[in-house]
């Protein structure tokens, strides 16, 4: 079990490393480049939008890895792990939330710049954080009635 958890450890860092290298070197970048341009709040604004939704993002990272060092103990059916879960779907939901209330930016930037792609971009972003949102309710739904069903039959016996 621990030869898989690990490889899900290195892909979380493999996930986390990109993104906190574009949070320290290529968002300032890009802001220090977007001050003589007509449209600069609407970069600012959007880059607002993607610092904001780093810090959920880095704390729903840090709950998956609890959770792999919950299954690594092999106390993976645990309240931690329901709570770890919670916490995922929640900072997916503020995720969503975020990119959200920043696509007007995202549609001025894109009509600006007459690319809809834009608008694109900020969509993945809301239907990927959506989809975890769900994905994570749905897995502590099960791990509640495993839990469940764990304590009913520790009762039994």
């Amino acid at each position: 079990m621990k030869r898989e958890t690990l490889f899900l450890k290195i892909a979380l860092f493999l996930i986390g490393a990109p993104i906190a290298a574009l949070c320290f070197i290529g968002m300032p970048m890009l802001a220090m480049n977007a001050a003589g341009w007509s449209l600069a709040y609407v970069v600012y604004g959007i880059l607002a939008v993607m610092y904001a939704s780093a810090i959920p993002f880095f704390t729903a990272l840090f709950q998956a890895y609890k959770l792999l060092t919950f299954i690594d103990q092999h106390n993976a059916f645990s309240e931690s792990s329901v709570k770890a879960l919670k916490t995922i779907k929640t900072c997916a939901i503020v995720i969503c939330s975020f990119y959200v209330a920043g696509m007007p930016l995202f549609y001025a930037l894109a009509e600006f710049d007459d690319a809809p792609g834009v608008i694109v971009i900020g969509m993945i972003f809301i239907f990927g954080s959506a989809v975890i949102a769900v994905f994570a309710a749905v897995l502590q739904k099960l791990l509640n009635n495993a839990i469940e069903i764990k304590s009913e039959h520790d009762l039994t016996v």
